[in-house]
């Protein structure tokens, strides 16, 4: 697939507010600081399509940008750590679960995750939680220019066998750099096929 265009749309806080579910629509979200809008911007091409920052949890809303005037892309608030209270989290968390759980046309969700970390409970949670709802989701280890292959090799195994304690069935694992432009051609390929295939259905009607 080929980006033609990729515009940004709106912002919300309720998944009510969001744009009419019309069109397939792609969420990515992780804990924050994993390098979730250098990856959205990546996929884009546009270097400035989401807002990049080097303060955690800047992301706090829900923001739809609409691709090639056929699908919609998600930024979603990060989880985990975050300069905010303990209150505004807990807004964090029901508005993520609201989208993901009430939103008709969410056709899968890129769960981000750092590759340079061994697995985190935060992360392993919620990973049984979006198994446990049935929302489809593959894993995205973004950052694998920051270490060597064998050691990503080894992180990536660990997170596997981790899951394999708990899952019958493993989810897909994506590696990423938004520096190198790695795994760009691979998310974009997989969109591409969901799109063909869910190309008969009105969502409006879901």
């Amino acid at each position: 697939m080929k980006i033609t265009s990729a515009k940004f749309l709106e912002s919300n806080s309720q998944v009510e507010k969001c744009p009419p579910p019309n069109l397939p629509e792609y969420a990515f979200i992780g804990r924050s600081n994993v390098g979730k809008s250098s990856l959205i911007n990546m996929i884009a091409d546009n270097k400035k399509l989401a807002k990049t920052s080097g303060t955690p949890g800047k992301t706090q809303l829900i923001n739809h940008f609409l691709i090639n005037e056929a699908w919609y892309l998600v930024d979603l608030p990060g989880y985990g750590y975050a300069k905010v209270s303990k209150s505004k989290r807990k807004d964090f968390d029901k508005m993520i679960t609201n989208y993901l759980e009430k939103r008709k046309n969410l056709v899968n969700v890129y769960l981000l995750i750092d590759s340079r970390h061994e697995p985190l409970k935060i992360d392993l949670e919620f990973m049984e939680y979006l198994g446990e709802n049935m929302i489809p989701f593959n894993v995205v280890m973004t950052k694998i220019d920051k270490l060597s292959s064998a050691k990503y090799a080894k992180n990536l195994l660990t997170y596997q066998k981790k899951l394999l304690t708990n899952w019958e069935q493993l989810p897909q694992f994506i590696k990423t750099s938004a520096t190198a432009k790695v795994g760009k051609d691979e998310i974009l390929k997989e969109i591409e096929i969901y799109n063909t295939q869910l190309n008969h259905l009105d969502f409006r009607n879901l």
